[in-house]
């Protein structure tokens, strides 16, 4: 692991990496927005520019390690510093101009040194996310693998004890610059290395997160990820002079690169990182850095939410969350009953509920698309399942109406972006008509890297994206019923997979959530019936087949269809590299046969779980 040292006497703080003898001092974190210069909330031409003009002020990044102390400090003056000085060690590495450099987004200074020191050399580099499970090394060489051939990178840059994983990877595509940090710091400077990308040039590629398909390079212009930072700081947080943002949302994700890297680097904001796999480890840990460092904006997919209101317990006391007025939530379908759940267990800390900031983004409009209104109460919409189903219509529940669901409503389009909702013939439908999701502006990718088919295929010739969501306006907002490829259809009705999901871990005390994935397949006459994926703990076979037992009651109950229970072992069911289930690869696992069976009772003989031919 890379050691870092601390400041010196005159107050400035050694480069990273630098092994000197001298011991490591205190640490301080870098001030919040209401010292040194005065902001500017996006507004630049270049990511180059907008770090060229926070480098002028005192904030910056602070890395904590995983039991909350503070590893790392590094000042946008030093980020451009260290940037400026890379640039020309890729160079001497023999990268030039226009190369794309695949970059293992770790949460480490180094790898916001090296994304900036492309940007001032004109490399475009390409976040690659890190093995998030024990196991499975072979199918993450293989995805890295598919990554770099889709961006044609000519090499990979990553820590030291990463080069034995990505060093097949980088071989199977040929790519031929395998770089560690520490090999790239020993390396001489290569004068006139420093070009910038201009603003009518390319910035850098994100994969998509896979949940419906293989990841894809989505090439995100300069002029678009400034739209879009520029969009976020002034439309969707009215960013303030003392903002102070958390976050533990991994890097290679756009929520976790664009919402909490380089838009705080537009608008000078200082950042807290709590790496991914320790927030995993002590989700209490968030609240807790966010109560004694006075953060102001945080963003989280649900599961987040629901994961540290169950750990927090009766400790919500000890915690000052008062400041907390951005309580964002993304990347996934967002849950009133997770929302309610959180905020009932954070009250003693001070938490309003009124923070909650619903949204909609995605990788291909660089983040953001809608944002709902700050400080007001989420807004709900509680429609008759049933006749949702059955006709696409999102009519309003009424106190008869036998089958519910609720919905978020996720604001608002950004300005200068357009957003509409069509027919399956491309038709735009009127308000609470449920169907597919298209959306149009300057935050849209350039397209998905060398892949002009992929492209023409989402986005039409009026230039909109179909985004693959399906949602429904209500008074010119959004909400977001679900996936396209995720709907299940079953005997005429259009059955959303998150309703049997969230019902089984609701009421099924020993699941967990994240334990279930249902999914529609058709048989030989053309006919989906449902499958649902259940992680399972218990070695007895009498327990198993009662948790088969309860799961179907459960889904027959509140559903109202009968499905196919299989038991698989846990930490089995694929994720995406944003961490959401991945239902299409649950499926296609199903249909191989590969699931893994739950655990078994020595010596105790059980049938199998996995369905007949």
């Amino acid at each position: 692991m890379t050691e870092t040292s601390g400041k010196n006497d005159s107050g400035a703080r050694k480069p990273v990496g630098d092994r000197g003898a001298a011991p490591r001092k205190s640490l301080a974190p870098t001030p919040d927005g209401a010292c040194g210069q005065e902001r500017q909330f996006g507004g630049f031409a270049t990511l180059a520019e907008g770090l060229d003009f926070a480098a002028r002020g005192e904030t910056g990044l602070n890395f904590h390690a995983g039991r909350g102390a503070l590893s790392d400090v590094l000042p946008y003056a030093r980020l451009r510093e260290e940037a400026l000085v890379m640039a020309g060690r890729l160079r001497a590495a023999g990268l030039n101009r226009g190369d794309r450099l695949a970059i293992l987004a770790e949460t480490k200074p180094e790898f916001m040194i090296a994304f900036f020191a492309c940007q001032y050399a004109g490399i475009l580099p390409c976040p690659v996310s890190l093995p998030m499970q024990l196991g499975g090394r072979e199918t993450y060489v293989e995805k890295v693998t598919g990554m770099l051939r889709a961006a044609a990178a000519r090499g990979i840059l990553a820590s030291e004890d990463f080069l034995p994983t990505l060093r097949p990877a980088a071989m199977r595509a040929g790519a031929s610059l395998v770089l560690s940090h520490e090999a790239l710091r020993s390396l001489p400077e290569q004068a006139g290395a420093i070009d910038p990308f201009r603003p009518d040039e390319p910035a850098y590629i994100q994969y998509s997160s896979g949940s419906t398909s293989a990841p894809k390079g989505i090439l995100i212009s300069q002029r678009a990820i400034m739209a879009n930072t520029t969009g976020i700081l002034r439309h969707g947080l009215q960013a303030r002079a003392d903002d102070r943002a958390f976050s533990w949302l991994p890097l290679y994700h756009d929520m976790g690169l664009v919402g909490f890297f380089l838009a705080p680097a537009m608008g000078q904001a200082s950042v807290d990182y709590l790496p991914t796999f320790d927030f995993v480890k002590r989700p209490g840990l968030w609240l807790k850095l966010m109560s004694d460092l006075g953060s102001t904006v945080c963003f989280a997919p649900s599961f987040g939410y629901e994961l540290a209101a169950r750990r927090i317990r009766n400790k919500a006391e000890e915690l000052d969350l008062s400041r907390w007025r951005i309580a964002g939530i993304g990347g996934d379908m967002v849950r009133p009953d997770v929302l309610e759940a959180f905020a009932r267990a954070l009250a003693p800390a001070g938490f309003d509920p009124r923070a909650f900031l619903p949204s909609y983004g995605m990788a291909e409009m660089a983040l953001a698309v809608s944002f709902s209104d700050l400080d007001a109460p989420v807004r709900l919409d509680t429609i008759d399942r049933t006749l949702a189903e059955r006709t696409g219509l999102a009519q309003p529940a009424t106190a008869t109406t036998d089958k519910k669901r609720t919905f978020v409503s996720c604001g608002r389009v950004l300005p200068e972006h357009e957003l509409k909702v069509v027919d399956e013939r491309g038709n735009e439908l009127p308000e609470r008509h449920i169907g597919r999701v298209l959306v149009k502006g300057p935050s849209m990718m350039s397209g998905y890297y060398a892949n002009a088919e992929e492209t023409a295929r989402v986005i039409d010739a009026d230039g909109f994206l179909d985004t693959g969501d399906m949602g429904y306006l209500h008074e010119g907002e959004i909400y977001i019923t679900g996936r396209s490829k995720d709907m299940i259809l079953h005997n005429g009705r259009n059955i959303w997979p998150q309703d049997i999901e969230w019902v089984v871990e609701r009421n099924i005390a020993a699941l967990r959530p994240g334990d279930v994935v249902a999914f529609g397949v058709e048989n030989d006459a053309g006919i989906e019936h449902v499958v649902v994926l259940v992680q399972c703990r218990v070695r007895e076979a009498e327990a198993q087949e009662e948790l088969r037992r309860q799961v179907a009651q459960v889904v027959h109950e509140a559903v109202g269809v009968e499905c196919e229970v299989v038991l698989t072992a846990p930490r089995s069911l694929p994720q995406t590299s944003s961490g959401k289930l991945s239902r299409r690869r649950a499926r296609d696992l199903y249909l191989a046969g590969e699931l893994p069976p739950p655990p078994e009772k020595t010596g105790e003989k059980r049938a199998s779980v996995m369905p007949a031919a």
